[in-house]
C-alpha cells in the first residue's frame, strides 16, 4: 500500500488562480482602452488597425495563460486536476490563435489601405521596415502550426513525438513575438507603466515554466535517484518498467496518478512521456506499464537496467480518496486498466468494488493475472468484456447487467476517448452527479 498523504481535489487554490487570471485579463483590456485616441477611430482603416491591437493584446494574454495552465504548477494541478487543465488549455488555445490571426490580417489590411498597396506588398514592407517584425511573423507561423495540429483529425494522423515537438515551438513563438510588441506597440510607446506590466507578464510566465517544468523536476530527480530496475514484457506490444529510487514516499504519489518520464538513453532522453502508475508506489519502487503506440514507446523494451530516470509529477486527481460512496465501479479499456489496477490497491477494503475491463482481444487483457490476484485479496469482482464495441456498448442498460447498483456508485473510467464518452453518457443517464464520475482519457497531454 502507498503511504502517500497529499490531498488532491481542493478547490481553494484554483479559485485564487482564477481570480489572478481574471484580474490580468481586466488589466490587459484596460491597457488598450487607456491608450486609444480619437485618431484610432477617424477612418475605416484606422478602426481596423485599432482592432488589430486589442486582438494582439488579448491573443498574447491568452497564449501566456495557456502555457501557464500546462506548466504543472503543483498547487493548482492538485486542486483542478491535470486533465481539466489540459481541457481548459485546449479550449483557450483556439481563441488565442484566432485573435492573433485577426491581428495579423487586420494590421496588414489597415496599413495596406492607408498606403494604397496590395496586401502582399504591405506585408513585405512591414517585415523589412519594422524592428523585430520578421521574428514576429515566424512566431505567427509557429502558432498556426501548433493550432492546426491540435485538432483531433490532425492529432490522429501523427505520433505523439511529432505532436510534442511541434507544440514545443509554442514557447519559442511567444518569445519571438515579445520584442516587436514593446518596441512598436502604441500601447507601450510613451507608457512606461504599461510596458512594465507587459514585461512582468512575460517574465512571470517564463519563471513559472522554468521553475515548475525544469528546476523542481530536476532537483527531485537527483534527490530520489530513480533508475530503471527491470523491464517486464506483459504481452504483445506491452511492457512494464519497474523503477527503483530512494525516499519515494516523499513525492506523495498515489495509485491512479501519472508522471512525465524521461529515460536517459538514446531515443528517450529528449522528451517527456506521460505514463500512469500501474501499481501503487512504495518508498523504493514505482512502475508504469506502456503500450507500444508512438516512436519512443516502441523502444521501451530496449531500455537497460540502471538507466537514470528524470521525472515530473505526480499529476492528476484520479485517486482513491475521491470516492465517497461505499460502492466503486472501475471501468478500463486496454492499457487504460493500468492506473485502475494501481488505484485498486488504495481503495478502502470496506468498499464494494466492481471492475469492468474492456478489450478487443483476449491478449489485450493487460495484467490479468495481477488483477485476479488483487481482486481475490480485496474482495473485488472483475468482469472481462472481450469483443467489439457493438457487443459491449457500455450503455447504462449494458453496464447494469453486470453492476445493478451502478447508479449509486462512484465511477472511475480510463481508456480510449470513445469508451470514456460512452461511460460518461451512461452515468448521466443514471443520474450520477459529476462529483462521483472520475475519468482520465488516454490522449496526448499538452507540453
Amino acid at each position: 500500500m502507498s503511504i502517500a498523504t497529499k490531498v488532491v481535489g481542493s478547490r481553494r487554490n484554483a479559485d485564487w488562480a482564477a481570480i489572478v487570471l481574471g484580474t490580468g485579463l481586466g488589466l490587459t483590456a484596460a491597457l488598450y482602452l487607456e491608450t486609444t485616441t480619437h485618431g484610432d477611430w477617424n477612418s475605416v482603416y484606422a478602426i481596423v488597425i485599432s482592432l488589430s491591437r486589442i486582438c494582439a493584446l488579448l491573443g498574447s494574454y491568452f497564449a501566456l495563460v495557456g502555457l501557464v495552465l500546462v506548466s504543472r504548477v503543483s498547487w493548482i494541478e492538485r486542486s483542478v486536476g491535470h486533465d481539466r487543465l489540459v481541457i481548459w488549455h485546449r479550449k483557450l488555445g483556439p481563441y488565442s490563435l484566432y485573435l492573433i490571426t485577426f491581428h495579423v490580417l487586420f494590421v496588414i489590411l489597415g496599413y495596406a489601405g492607408n498606403d494604397h498597396v496590395m496586401l502582399g506588398v504591405e506585408l513585405w514592407r512591414m517585415i523589412v521596415r519594422f524592428p523585430w517584425m520578421l521574428p514576429a511573423f515566424v512566431a505567427f507561423l509557429f502558432f498556426a502550426a501548433a493550432g492546426i495540429t491540435s485538432y483531433k483529425k490532425a492529432r490522429a494522423k501523427m505520433s505523439y513525438e511529432t505532436w510534442w515537438t511541434i507544440h514545443l515551438y509554442t514557447y519559442l513563438a511567444i518569445a519571438l513575438s515579445f520584442m516587436h510588441q514593446v518596441l512598436i506597440g502604441p500601447m507601450f510607446l510613451g507608457h512606461p507603466l504599461n510596458k512594465l506590466y507587459w514585461e512582468f507578464l512575460y517574465i512571470a510566465a517564463a519563471a513559472i515554466i522554468i521553475i515548475w517544468r525544469a528546476v523542481i523536476p530536476t532537483a527531485k530527480s537527483f534527490r530520489h535517484n530513480l533508475r530503471v530496475e527491470q523491464i517486464v514484457v506483459e504481452g504483445p506490444g506491452v511492457a512494464s518498467i519497474v523503477m527503483k529510487g530512494r525516499g519515494l514516499n516523499q513525492l506523495g504519489a498515489q495509485g491512479g496518478q501519472f508522471f512525465g518520464w524521461r529515460f536517459m538513453t538514446r531515443g528517450q532522453w529528449w522528451m517527456s512521456h506521460p505514463y500512469s502508475l500501474s501499481a501503487a508506489p512504495t518508498d523504493k519502487y514505482m512502475r508504469v506499464t506502456v503500450k507500444e503506440l508512438g516512436d519512443a514507446s516502441s523502444t521501451v523494451r530496449d531500455i537497460k537496467p540502471g538507466t537514470r530516470v528524470f521525472f515530473e509529477g505526480p499529476y492528476g486527481t484520479f485517486v482513491a480518496s475521491k470516492a465517497t460512496r461505499g460502492h466503486v465501479v472501475l471501468v478500463g479499456g486496454g492499457v487504460g486498466i493500468t492506473p485502475l489496477r494501481a488505484l485498486m490497491e488504495e481503495l478502502d477494503p470496506a468498499k464494494e468494488i466492481d471492475v469492468l475491463f474492456r478489450a478487443s482481444r483476449e491478449e489485450d487483457l493487460v495484467l490479468r493475472h495481477e488483477l485476479d490476484d488483487l481482486a481475490k485479496h480485496i474482495g473485488a469482482r472483475v468482469h472481462y468484456l472481450v469483443g467489439s464495441r457493438k457487443v459491449h456498448t457500455m450503455s447504462a442498460k449494458y453496464i447494469m447487467q453486470y453492476v445493478p447498483a451502478f447508479r449509486d456508485a462512484d465511477v472511475y473510467v480510463c481508456g480510449p476517448t470513445p469508451l470514456v464518452d460512452a461511460v460518461r453518457e451512461a452515468a448521466i443517464d443514471c443520474g450520477i452527479p459529476k462529483n462521483r464520475f472520475h475519468d482520465e482519457a488516454f490522449e496526448f497531454h499538452a507540453v
